[in-house]
């Protein structure tokens, strides 16, 4: 991977270029998820369309179904479901504190019951990894544990300390398994690249502890995770403000699972290069539409005979073809074509709202 700074803003956003194997993307960035191999609704010519440059994977979820060996007989997740640029993988560590419950941790991994079925796994930082390169992102993510809200620093501090202890393994791992990339022979020898994730609560000197010891690691770039727990928007600021400026500036910085488009405005103003949310998809496929003049019900019974687009200011696909009312038509007949038109609206908002904030850069 290389990463070239453009530009830096007042407030410490960058423009930039992250040149990955399968295609060179423009920072700052938003990513959609898909969790299991799709955008949920939306067809992989579609995104492109809309400009996405990187997508997300879900580890844990590919894991279980379709099983990851099997992705890698398919020649990896690229060609899987038929993506050709950019993807990154979660390590699965969020959904497996999702399970609460249904999981057991120690200090060799986690094991879990899968929501599919019932049945038992475990999952190691080796073999996140391993599963992760079977998938064949551009981009992996080293185990971690994702820690609940609110935590005692105690709690905080015996959590960021195994975090590290999984992030030094992962890095072991992926190093030892760096020839076992389902595309590297076709990319010409192309690797994929791994980021560290820096934990620590809600506790600003635990937070600046491990990014510091983790950029003693040597990361192809870092991640902030263990937000949008729970905590109040204002404190999900305080800790990616105060993570920031101890990561390197050369490299990626990655704030995951945020968020509101008001947050990740802010976020890559303030210097984050990358981010993810499911919130755009979900919220689609409920009917909450995200918009120039603020969010918009279009279940509600006033667009029931709107002929205005969602969006006036908005040129996306949707916009420029479809009314509220048909929208709300659909929503309100349960058309599956409903959370696709959706669905494409709200990404083409957050994707245009990184794209707002990157011109901002070339021009400041």
């Amino acid at each position: 991977m290389e990463f070239e700074v453009y530009q830096t803003g007042a407030e410490g956003g960058r423009r930039a270029e992250m040149r990955l194997p399968h295609h060179a993307v423009q920072t700052p960035v938003f990513m959609p998820v898909g969790t299991a191999g799709t955008v949920k609704a939306v067809p992989q010519e579609s995104l492109e369309a809309l400009g996405a440059e990187i997508i997300l994977g879900n580890t844990y979820h590919l894991y279980l179904r379709p099983g990851h060996e099997v992705v890698r007989r398919m020649g990896g997740l690229h060609k899987f479901m038929s993506w050709p640029r950019a993807m990154l993988t979660d390590s699965g560590g969020f959904q497996v504190f999702s399970l609460s419950g249904l999981r057991k941790m120690s200090e060799e991994g986690v094991e879990f019951r899968s929501h599919l079925d019932g049945s038992k796994h475990f999952f190691s930082p080796e073999h996140s990894i391993e599963v992760q390169i079977a998938l064949g992102a551009d981009i992996l993510m080293a185990f971690d544990e994702c820690m609940e809200y609110p935590a005692e620093e105690a709690r905080a501090r015996e959590s960021m300390e195994l975090t590290l202890r999984w992030a030094r393994r992962s890095k072991a791992h992926f190093e030892s398994l760096a020839g076992e990339v389902p595309w590297q022979v076709e990319l010409g020898g192309a690797t994929q690249n791994l980021f560290g994730i820096v934990q620590g609560g809600m506790h600003k000197h635990l937070r600046k502890e491990c990014a510091e010891r983790l950029v003693e690691m040597d990361f192809a770039g870092y991640a902030i995770g263990g937000l949008s727990v729970g905590e109040p928007q204002e404190l999900t600021e305080d800790m990616v403000a105060e993570t920031l400026q101890y990561l390197p500036k050369d490299k990626p910085r990655y704030v995951m699972g945020v968020g509101y488009p008001e947050e990740i405005v802010k976020f890559a103003r303030m210097g984050v290069d990358m981010m993810d949310c499911v919130l755009p998809t979900r919220a689609a496929r409920h009917g909450l539409l995200f918009t120039s003049e603020g969010r918009l019900n279009i279940k509600n019974k006033q667009f029931a005979e709107d002929q205005g687009p969602v969006d006036p200011a908005c040129k996306c696909m949707v916009c420029a073809r479809y009314t509220r009312a048909y929208l709300r038509h659909l929503m309100v007949a349960q058309e599956p074509l409903s959370g696709t038109l959706n669905t494409l609206h709200n990404l083409a908002y957050y994707l245009g709202l990184m794209e707002g904030v990157r011109a901002e850069l070339a021009v400041g």
